[in-house]
């Protein structure tokens, strides 16, 4: 059976990369106030996280206002109640990977569509061959187009491979991105999936790394158009971009479990 994530995972400086954003969670683990204060450190990586989703998407906020709950903005909303969706749905993930990203949109895009609408589109694959372009990606690919690459993604995803949960995470990313498969929220979705894969497959096990954080600090629109190039040389950069921000999103966490040590 052929392996498309092992290809990718031998990609030119793929795996120095990996191997280096492995090292780093590996030291965030141990940590010593992750001995008693992991949920915290994980619940504030959570939000920083939602947060950041938002702000890749134009809606930039303040921490301490999400903290004192007083933003009401749908999409910021969204990427909150993703982030929380995210600890039910880690079991199901592996069996069912379109149950999952159903319910992630339903949750995410809940408040961007109109209520009469809602139980047609929300977590419902779009059928228009339109979708908005948030980013500057250029259109998205045609409705049957989308639906047959997210089922090919959907494949990869139950499949068994010798590539790193960061190369898959990765290319989970960027495909629910590019491929707007919903056409509303696809990218707080596509996010949510990678840190769900991630920790489902085993790098980030507690979801301590704030990995969303680490694309906000990079120039995310540039990795996913190196992306969408589709050569070895543009995924591969897309890759080590993402293991960037996993090494990015362990600083975050790092900082988050010395505030608490300090007290």
């Amino acid at each position: 059976m052929s392996d498309p994530l092992a290809v990718i995972a031998g990609f030119p400086g793929v795996a120095e990369a990996v191997d280096q954003a492995r090292q780093a969670v590996d030291k965030l683990y141990r940590h010593r106030v992750l001995r008693r204060a992991g949920p915290a450190v994980s619940a504030e990586s959570s939000l920083r996280g939602a947060r950041a989703s938002a702000a890749i998407e134009g809606v930039d906020v303040p921490l301490d206002a999400l903290r004192r709950d007083e933003v009401d903005d749908p999409l910021v909303q969204g990427a909150l109640r993703a982030s929380a969706e995210l600890g039910r749905l880690g079991p199901t993930w592996r069996k069912s990977p379109r149950q999952v990203l159903a319910r992630l949109h339903s949750v995410a895009a809940a408040g961007l569509t109109d209520e009469t609408a809602q139980a047609a589109v929300l977590g419902r694959p779009r059928t228009s061959d339109e979708a908005p372009d948030l980013l500057g990606l250029g259109p998205a690919p045609r409705a049957a187009e989308a639906s047959a690459r997210l089922e090919s993604l959907l494949d990869l995803l139950e499949r068994p491979t010798k590539a790193p949960a960061l190369v898959l995470a990765a290319v989970v990313h960027a495909e629910l991105v590019v491929l707007r498969p919903f056409g509303t929220a696809d990218g707080i979705v596509a996010r949510a999936a990678e840190r769900l894969t991630l920790v489902e497959y085993g790098l980030d096990p507690k979801s301590l790394v704030a990995v969303e954080v680490g694309h906000l600090d990079q120039p995310y629109v540039e990795g996913l158009r190196a992306y969408l190039a589709g050569t070895s040389e543009g995924v591969g950069r897309w890759v080590q971009q993402c293991a960037s921000a996993v090494t990015l999103g362990v600083r975050e966490a790092t900082a988050v479990c010395e505030a608490m040590q300090r007290g």
